[in-house]
């Protein structure tokens, strides 16, 4: 074979052989999520977790979501297209995963919110503000209370609520779950058990279809 065609060849087997071992490294990494998930499956939803939809549906959806992600909030409408195709066989459960400065006090804040049945629209307000609130670097989480005026949250009541033992134990149990499924960055996916390996609005929509499939 003449000299000028060994380096292209060359390079065409080299990029050959990292491409095969990334495909093989991915799959390595998505089989030990799975099993990690199937292993502690029973840390996947908790009694008092933040739920949305039928509960009576087939198709579960686990988010671990920090509120003061921007990813979180850009994916927040997606996941709302999401269930809005499959209004009856899908819902939601909502998990906090606080790895931002200042986000686990707007979580308390938001169980707070719960407990006076104020929770979605509390919500929505907390990621519509979040640029206010949540600076990288310099968070002010305190400043989210002047963005709730239009949510009827009753203020000294959530301020009251905030510091209860039980919020503060939701909020720990929810990070040990983290910890011990793996859960590193947000928003983190499960549905019906099952990791998303592969980051994407699309590659969620296509798990979602495939157990909507599977379970009707």
């Amino acid at each position: 074979m003449k000299k000028q065609y060994l380096v292209p060849l060359a390079g065409v087997l080299l990029v050959t052989v990292f491409a095969a071992a990334a495909y093989l490294y991915s799959q390595q990494q998505a089989n030990e999520m799975n099993e990690l998930a199937q292993s502690n499956a029973s840390m996947l939803i908790r009694d008092y977790s933040p739920r949305a939809g039928n509960p009576d549906a087939k198709v579960t959806i686990v988010e671990f979501f920090d509120p003061a992600c921007g990813t979180c909030k850009a994916f927040h409408p997606l996941v709302k297209k999401l269930m809005a195709a499959y209004p009856d066989q899908v819902n939601l459960v909502l998990r906090y995963a606080t790895f931002h400065p200042g986000s686990d006090y707007v979580v308390k804040l938001l169980e707070a919110a719960r407990l006076q049945d104020k929770f979605w629209e509390t919500l929505e307000a907390t990621l519509d503000a979040q640029s206010a609130w949540a600076a990288h670097g310099n968070p002010q989480p305190e400043r989210l209370w002047m963005r709730l005026g239009r949510t009827g949250l009753d203020f000294q009541k959530a301020r009251n609520d905030m510091v209860s033992a039980e919020i503060s134990r939701r909020l720990q149990q929810d990070m040990a779950d983290v910890g011990a499924l793996q859960v590193t960055k947000t928003p983190s996916f499960f549905v019906n058990g099952k990791p998303l390996t592969s980051f994407g609005y699309e590659q969620l929509r296509a798990l979602v279809d495939a157990e909507v499939r599977a379970n009707y």
